[in-house]
């Protein structure tokens, strides 16, 4: 044998081999974002890119909806490194978004890289990033912005590829979510909501399994979902609230504000879950089934009964028709 001929194979399966995939994309978060996906969030400056990610922070860490009405789906430790904004303000963005939620900063399982600088395109920071994943394990994490994450050219595919596959790597191998905050070009359509209106080359827009593009005309924020492997949602409006702190939540067409959209949702849940049982469900099993705070569940709870869809028994809720 040559030793040509004696190079070790790729692997190779065949498809009606490899074990079959859910019908259904597994989510992060609800409808907003792929499990273990990487993507973007991206927009024009002064569009909350910051205050959408870190709202997606505070929901996987404590598995509460994300905008008041994107459940979570698998929770866990989120990892955060701003390069544009300091420890102490990211933290109290974190704590005020906390706050709306009825929740402590300090249950919430949420980290903060402190570094003046991180660099994706050296091997020296790459190793570091890794160590620290190692170390903390995080279930998402977050890079804000790209832009100062690196000093290679944007527009250059050779170079944006070398960075885009080396945070793939790390995704596969740690089984982690990853997002990206990235910039618009500067001379992006006026209407445009999609990826090629981000800055650089094309390469990050095709990368992304989950994608969130905002966009900010006069006071209308609207938010846009792209999925590489599900539907995505319609575009819906946000609003940065200041009730009883600042927080984005979204509101409907119809001007519904962010707790009648999340009260209308967990209901729907409660409905969908005791539909599908054959036997009554108790309230702590509601609560760890559907990730949903207990003074949430309960009022919710209270709501269904009062209006008379659903029943209490001894051992648990049912529906009111079941006997």
């Amino acid at each position: 044998m040559t030793k040509s001929e004696s190079t070790e194979l790729l692997t190779v399966e065949r498809a009606a081999d490899i074990a079959s995939d859910a019908s259904t994309c597994p989510w992060l978060v609800d409808s907003l974002w792929s499990d273990q996906g990487v993507g973007v969030i991206g927009g024009a400056p002064k569009s909350y890119k910051t205050w959408l990610a870190l709202d997606l922070a505070v929901s996987v860490a404590s598995a509460t909806p994300a905008l008041g009405c994107f459940p979570v789906t698998t929770p866990g430790p989120v990892l955060i490194y701003g390069a544009e904004d300091a420890p102490a303000q990211l933290r109290s963005r974190i704590e005020m978004i906390a706050t709306s939620r009825q929740l402590t900063i300090e249950r919430l399982d949420v980290s903060l890289i402190l570094e003046h600088a991180l660099r994706l395109d050296t091997e020296r920071d790459r190793k570091r990033l890794i160590a620290t994943i190692q170390r903390h394990r995080p279930r998402l994490l977050i890079l804000d912005p790209l832009v100062r994450l690196h000093r290679t050219d944007e527009n250059s595919a050779s170079d944006m590829s070398a960075i885009l596959a080396e945070l793939r790597a790390l995704q596969r191998r740690y089984q982690l979510a990853l997002i990206l905050v990235h910039h618009l070009r500067k001379n992006a359509p006026a209407r445009a909501l999609d990826g090629l209106s981000l800055r650089g080359s094309g390469d990050l827009y095709a990368w992304g399994d989950s994608n969130l593009f905002l966009h900010r005309r006069e006071k209308v924020l609207t938010l846009t979902v792209e999925h590489r492997a599900a539907p995505a949602p319609e575009p819906c409006t946000l609003e940065l609230g200041v009730d009883p702190t600042p927080h984005l939540h979204v509101v409907d067409s119809a001007g519904a504000s962010r707790g009648e959209i999340l009260a209308a949702n967990t209901e729907e849940r409660i409905l969908d879950a005791l539909a599908q049982a054959d036997q009554p469900i108790s309230r702590q099993c509601l609560r760890d089934s559907l990730h949903i705070r207990n003074a949430t569940l309960g009022d919710a709870l209270v709501r269904l009964r009062t209006q008379g869809v659903i029943r209490r028994r001894k051992d648990g809720f049912l529906l009111r028709e079941r006997r």
